[in-house]
């Protein structure tokens, strides 16, 4: 394979964490921008280098969104490179590892693939000295922070690279926006980054996209998607500060998970328009541990405080969170009514029409309405189901609470 001379900043990528460099302290390196910038085959040579500077005879993971298209963009590319450098690599095709050697020195590197919240079990109880995220950015938060764990070995270090997404996504706002927190160096890269690539070719890739795609895919910026189910809402002007007033009364609406995320929203009456101003979300996978009916119940009172609940609606098919509220009395609970289309345009109309407004202290519900999406191909005409969580409570809100009002609304008070 024929390389032409690095630019300027691929160099710093392939050389950050050399002796003498200034960015040799970072625990982590971040490279992100448009498609075709060469970031990805410099970072993995660096990583690869890296490796062999720093250990002999020890562990590390490549990870991709999935093994294939790990072995398509990393593996494939990178192995003749390495043997021109004077590497060997043995590849151990049924386990998916790599086993490499140089001058006497080797090193085993194992493939994962992280395509969905499973994936985190993949690589539990392994002890690594480094792993490369190739599009980390597609994916799930879970498997990356259970692969971060891994890196016990000292002088460990983490590498990620990727394509822009939503400036919501959990990588953009808990590593790029924090990454002086993170003592992580940060590279940019640009198409003219890249100079194995022509003029005429990135003319040509300039001419594929546009809108959101070309933002992110030629520009490089984290920028809210294309195909989102509501589109008004993707922006930080599309949100509300809490207004210091008076609510005439107050609901809940509930979307309950166990494995999947629960979320809660308080809403609050003032003059005809309901406000969301404040919410209660848990995600078991996230903080690494479920919670019982209970201790989801001792959250929802808190949310709610001392204020008069006119009547919370949860989820229809949570049937044991709804006996458990009505067994303590406390409150009204109604089974949610989940008409997903019906709902959904519901919701759009009352946003539109000012109905109801989302305070912008409600940080999961800004970040679930930039990402939540229509499908593709033959599920176009549904929702994606990820990201919707708390969309679920909004839309049960809508179509079980605001919608009652012009409507018979009947209170059933539980035994107590």
């Amino acid at each position: 394979m024929e390389l032409k001379p690095f630019s300027k900043k691929q160099v710093m990528a392939l050389t950050w964490w050399c002796k003498e460099s200034k960015n040799e302290s970072n625990d982590a390196i971040i490279c992100d921008g448009s498609i075709r910038s060469g970031k990805t085959i410099c970072m993995s040579i660096s990583f690869i280098l890296w490796a062999f500077y720093k250990f002999n005879n020890a562990s590390f993971a490549l990870c991709g969104k999935t093994i294939r298209s790990l072995k398509r963009n990393v593996i494939t590319p990178i192995i003749p490179i390495l043997a021109d450098l004077g590497f060997y690599c043995k590849q151990k095709i049924s386990e998916n590892i790599i086993e490499i050697y140089y001058e006497g020195r080797f090193n085993r590197f194992y493939l994962f693939g992280g395509k969905d919240e499973s994936s985190s079990s993949l690589i539990q109880g392994m002890t690594l000295s480094g792993v490369m995220f190739d599009e980390v950015a597609l994916m799930p938060h879970s498997f990356v922070e259970q692969a971060l764990a891994r890196c016990s070995i000292e002088g460990s270090k983490f590498w990620f690279n990727c394509n822009p997404e939503s400036p919501h996504h959990w990588f953009y706002k808990d590593w790029i926006l924090k990454k002086e927190e993170r003592n992580a160096f940060y590279l940019h890269f640009t198409m003219e980054d890249n100079p194995s690539l022509s003029e005429s070719m990135r003319q040509r890739y300039k001419r594929l996209y546009t809108g959101t795609f070309y933002q992110r895919f030629i520009e490089g910026k984290w920028t809210a998607a294309e195909g989102l189910i509501y589109p008004y809402m993707a922006q930080e002007s599309a949100f509300c500060s809490m207004p210091n007033v008076r609510f005439s009364q107050y609901a809940v609406s509930c979307d309950y998970g166990i494995v999947n995320p629960t979320s809660c929203g308080l809403w609050g009456e003032y003059a005809g328009v309901w406000y969301r101003i404040d919410e209660y979300y848990y995600d078991s996978r996230k903080e690494g541990e479920t919670r019982t009916d209970d201790e989801h119940y001792d959250c929802l009172c808190k949310l709610i405080g001392e204020r008069d609940i006119r009547c919370i609606t949860v989820d229809p098919s949570a049937a044991s969170f709804i006996t458990l509220i009505r067994r303590y009395g406390k409150f009204n609970v109604i089974p949610a009514k989940n008409s997903v289309i019906d709902g959904i345009k519901q919701v759009s109309s009352a946003l539109k029409k000012g109905e109801i407004k989302i305070c912008d202290n409600c940080e999961n519900s800004k970040r679930e309405f930039s990402l939540y999406k229509w499908g593709e191909g033959s599920n176009k005409d549904a929702p994606l189901k990820e990201n919707d969580h708390a969309m679920d409570d909004i839309r049960y809100f809508v179509s079980s609470i605001l919608t009652a009002d012009d409507e018979p609304f009947f209170a059933i008070a539980a035994e107590r």
